[in-house]
């Protein structure tokens, strides 16, 4: 396995978040995730609860190789940033395990300067250190 800085590496993958850039941004997943790597979401309870009403027990959401990634990350993008209310920023919290790094992150208010939200990430990197799966876990 490749020697990386895990927080420089955290803070690459939230920096992704908050490109405003559409050829950057995809550089960006290219420079980061492994060619067939996923994105894998746990979703927020709301539709968790709505899935389980459908007869969905296990909701998980899933974007695999690089088209998907990119739109997965654009959509997070026009939602949440693109307007400028909100920025994303990461923890101070990387820890590797092996082929593991996790981290937490923030959205913040950038009215009022305040938490709103956030999560957890976890990825698992190939030997090259390139994002094989990621799974994110907001709200937590």
């Amino acid at each position: 396995m490749i020697t990386i800085d895990e927080q420089a590496l955290a803070g690459r993958y939230i920096s992704l978040w908050t490109e405003p850039d559409a050829q950057a941004r995809r550089s960006q997943v290219e420079a980061l995730w492994a060619v067939d790597g996923s994105h894998v979401l746990r979703p927020p309870q709301q539709m968790r609860e709505l899935a389980a009403e459908l007869g969905f027990d296990h909701t998980t959401l899933e974007a695999t190789g690089y088209d998907a990634i990119e739109t997965r990350v654009l959509r997070s993008y026009e939602k949440f940033v693109a307007g400028g209310a909100f920025t994303f920023r990461v923890g101070e919290d990387a820890a590797r395990l092996h082929d593991t790094v996790h981290f937490s992150w923030e959205m913040v208010d950038l009215a009022q300067g305040r938490v709103v939200g956030g999560g957890r990430e976890v990825l698992v990197l190939a030997a090259d250190g390139l994002i094989s799966a990621d799974y994110m876990f907001p709200g937590l």
